[in-house]
């Protein structure tokens, strides 16, 4: 796990209980340093603090997800401002968990548990492995692979079970909570908006016009679909 806090006292203290729950760490408190670890080397876990000297967590999130070793690490973000913009633009960054300080060891840790159960038991969209073809997509879930009108799009663990759980249902409505329990399963540590921000993130991806959605549609008061056929 790389573990980025300039604050010594708190990152001495996750280091260590990480440590004392079996996880081995690397511990950075500057930004650029962060950035070339992230580049360079593959981790499970990030944990990343939203201000930091040099490049802020912001940065590194987006780094991470672009591309290099940890496109698919979990992501974990840490921050002292609580407001709603902040989260939200976490999560549109990339991260898979917000955690506001101050915060509890408890708390942190059984952050830490849930993302990784994720890693464990990858989203569920069924156990059917064939292709899926909808309009001008093809997934294939044994390959992990998707094609978006001829080209090959690289997508996230989360970004491909979302993709995965709609384009098999087209025009069927998935509610919020819905694709939480498919999506993210048992995690009780993501809300709403956590789906919101990675259909914005998927959408970037799949979408023609991402802010005039063609395949992902919005079903207002209730959730999201895949254009019906």
């Amino acid at each position: 796990m790389l573990v980025v806090e300039d604050d010594t006292s708190i990152r001495e203290l996750l280091v260590l209980h990480l440590g004392l729950e079996g996880f081995g760490c690397v511990a950075v408190d500057d930004g650029r340093e962060a950035l070339r670890r992230v580049q360079g080397e593959p981790f499970d876990l990030l944990v990343l603090d939203l201000m930091l000297p040099g490049v802020d967590g912001i940065t590194l999130c987006r780094a991470a997800r672009r591309e290099g070793p940890n496109k698919d690490a979990l992501i974990l973000m840490l921050t002292a401002r609580r407001e709603e913009a902040d989260k939200v633009l976490g999560l549109e960054s990339g991260a898979d968990d917000y955690l506001a300080k101050p915060f509890g060891i408890r708390e942190f840790l059984a952050r830490v548990s849930a993302l990784l159960r994720r890693r464990r038991a990858p989203a569920d969209a069924g156990t059917d492995d064939e292709t899926i073809t909808v309009h001008g997509i093809e997934i294939v879930p044994a390959r992990h692979r998707v094609v978006v009108r001829g080209d090959a799009v690289e997508l996230t663990r989360q970004e491909f079970g979302l993709l995965q759980v709609l384009a098999s249902s087209p025009g069927i409505v998935f509610s919020r909570e819905a694709l939480l329990t498919r999506v993210w399963r048992d995690d009780t540590y993501v809300t709403d908006r956590s789906v919101d921000a990675l259909v914005k993130r998927l959408r970037r991806k799949i979408e023609r016009d991402p802010a005039n959605p063609e395949l992902l549609l919005t079903v207002w008061g209730t959730g999201y679909k895949m254009a019906d056929v």
